[in-house]
């Protein structure tokens, strides 16, 4: 399951640093899907695709945010989600919306880091 960041967040910006697939933005950046991971292109649902380093719309305009899809729960990396251990107001916490198992998330980490 992905971690999302409720409206409670301060912006204090202490989870965006931590997170290993660069998957946490500030509220109101565009992110993309090339940033902090190995991908160079995306296959969309529709069967086409796009360059990994264009610019996507913010999930969220006014708080930081984190992109599901490249969210591992830092599976892999560390042994509980950073951004989670870092918030100071316990506001990163499991998204209901996308649930995946242990093995779902590591095949999404070696996906994003071409392991």
């Amino acid at each position: 399951m992905a971690i999302i960041i409720t409206d409670e967040c301060i912006n204090c910006g202490a989870c965006e640093p931590e997170c290993p697939n660069t998957a946490i933005y500030e509220g109101g950046v565009e992110w993309t899907w090339a940033g902090g991971t190995a991908l160079t292109e995306i296959e969309l649902e529709d069967g086409s695709s796009m360059d990994a380093k264009t610019p996507v719309e913010p999930v969220s305009e006014e708080f930081y945010y984190i992109v599901p899809d490249k969210c591992t729960e830092c599976t892999g990396f560390h042994e509980e989600p950073q951004c989670a251990a870092v918030c100071p107001v316990d506001c990163c916490v499991p998204d209901p919306d996308h649930e995946e198992d242990n093995e779902t998330l590591l095949a999404k980490k070696a996906w994003l880091h071409a392991e």
